[in-house]
């Protein structure tokens, strides 16, 4: 029995332990001595190869991007906690940075406060032949900015009534733009908090921001289905991923940008391209008068 692992310290596995190993039984043998769960190591493997597949799909679809000079902004929005950086990082990490790139913009400076709200978005949109990531967007004056008091009522309401309309030049222009709302619940939100907190490595991303966002979850979700109200429209729809599971809202969100193109070389991977639906689809409207 041939047995193939990834060298990676998640499965705890060394070498000279996986050289002693000869058959299955074997190997079940060796991981519950080192208390490895096996299962969880597996699915990570092929996570991982998986993931690799995808990347090859993507960078195909970046010479397609390039080659015919296309504009591509893909939106990531969601809850603190949901996935966002980790999942742009998975698709830009083999892209050529000379056509792609990341935006994930600080705070305002007082010169950008007096300026149309989207004047500083737009000199980050991707040019010819560039694939752009936004960790964030404008949309944060639509969620954050109202919830946490950084805008006025006003700003908010000429926001909401301006983004169908900025969207739609947009896309009238050319410019292709998928926009994820990652969504997580609360209960894992509050999970991922406490790893952040108790993670040297992590605590750069715990911030005051995020220490109200259990605190005001009701109000968040107030103004996240405003947003998809208003802002959900045919040329321009929101697409929901489920983020609870990390590693196949990362599969998934890959999936669904590649299933949105025609390239050269789609499937030459052999990476499986169908969007699981129960993980990733358009936002639709629920009617609360039906008893289903």
């Amino acid at each position: 029995m041939n047995i193939v692992f990834c060298f990676n310290p998640v499965f705890m596995f060394n070498k000279e332990d996986l050289l002693q190993v000869k058959t299955r039984k074997e190997l079940v043998e060796l991981a519950k001595k080192k208390k490895i769960k096996l299962k969880k190591s597996i699915k990570r493997a092929k996570y991982e190869d998986e993931l690799r597949l995808l990347q090859i799909e993507l960078a195909h679809l970046q010479n397609h991007i390039e080659k015919n000079q296309l504009r591509v902004a893909v939106l990531f929005e969601g809850r603190d906690a949901a996935g966002k950086g980790g999942s742009i990082k998975r698709f830009v990490e083999h892209l050529n940075p000379h056509t792609s790139g990341v935006v994930a913009l600080t705070k305002p400076t007082d010169v950008e406060r007096g300026q149309w709200y989207f004047q500083r978005y737009i000199e980050v949109l991707p040019n010819r032949g560039e694939i752009k990531f936004f960790d964030r967007s404008w949309y944060n004056r639509a969620v954050v900015e109202p919830v946490m008091g950084f805008c006025t009522t006003p700003q908010y309401k000429t926001f909401m009534a301006q983004v169908p309309n900025f969207e739609h030049m947009l896309y009238e222009d050319g410019i292709y733009i998928i926009k994820f709302w990652f969504d997580i619940t609360k209960e894992e939100q509050k999970k991922r908090f406490e790893a952040r907190k108790n993670n040297p490595l992590k605590e750069w991303k715990f911030s005051p921001v995020d220490m109200k966002a259990q605190e005001m979850w009701d109000e968040n979700t107030k103004y996240k289905e405003k947003m998809f109200t208003n802002t959900h429209t045919a040329f321009c729809p929101w697409i929901i991923v489920e983020t609870n599971d990390k590693i196949t809202a990362r599969l998934e969100s890959l999936r669904y940008v590649l299933s949105q193109f025609d390239y050269e070389g789609k499937g030459s991977s052999g990476a499986n391209l169908l969007t699981d639906p129960n993980v990733v689809y358009r936002y639709f409207r629920k009617n609360k008068n039906l008893d289903l």
